[in-house]
């Protein structure tokens, strides 16, 4: 018995140390070459982080959707999106064409060695991570008609 409650409170403890609840520090390529190192997402406002990739249909679906709010959501909360692709190095050159084509108003990083996917766990996209001072506050995985809404609705409850 003891070594079962040993064990519970083990694995309880060390779930508590490595949950990830602040943005790791790894620094990531713009569409244009600069960089940015993600450890100073430190905002005031709600920050959405979004996984995504060029071949994945759900992604482009969640993001569209998104764009057609974004500015009406970043006008009534102040909420920015950050748009990480995650294409490897082959696909990697379908993204600016994508994001120019699709005239997505975000702030896109390239995640090509999958650095900060794996920093987050992140197993699957879309996942998205919403950001408040610093603080992970909420993450999801995959995408269904009216998800955004749900987004949307953590987003309001934070600047409330």
């Amino acid at each position: 018995m003891r070594k079962f409650l040993f064990s519970v409170l083990f694995i309880s403890f060390s779930a508590t140390i490595f949950s990830q609840n602040t943005l790791p520090s790894i620094s990531l390529k713009n569409m244009d070459g600069s960089v940015m190192n993600t450890a100073t997402i430190n905002s005031e406002k709600p920050v959405i982080i979004s996984f995504w990739a060029t071949w994945c249909v759900p992604c482009i679906e969640e993001l569209d959707t998104i764009a057609e709010e974004y500015e009406d959501w970043n006008e009534e909360t102040g909420v920015t999106l950050i748009a990480v692709s995650v294409d490897d190095p082959r696909s990697q050159s379908r993204v600016k064409p994508m994001v120019n084509g699709k005239a997505w108003d975000y702030t896109v990083l390239l995640d090509t060695k999958q650095e900060l996917k794996r920093a987050l766990n992140v197993s699957s996209v879309p996942h998205v991570f919403i950001v408040y001072k610093g603080k992970i506050v909420y993450n999801h995985t995959g995408y269904t008609e009216g998800s955004e809404q749900i987004l949307y609705e953590k987003v309001q409850e934070l600047v409330e």
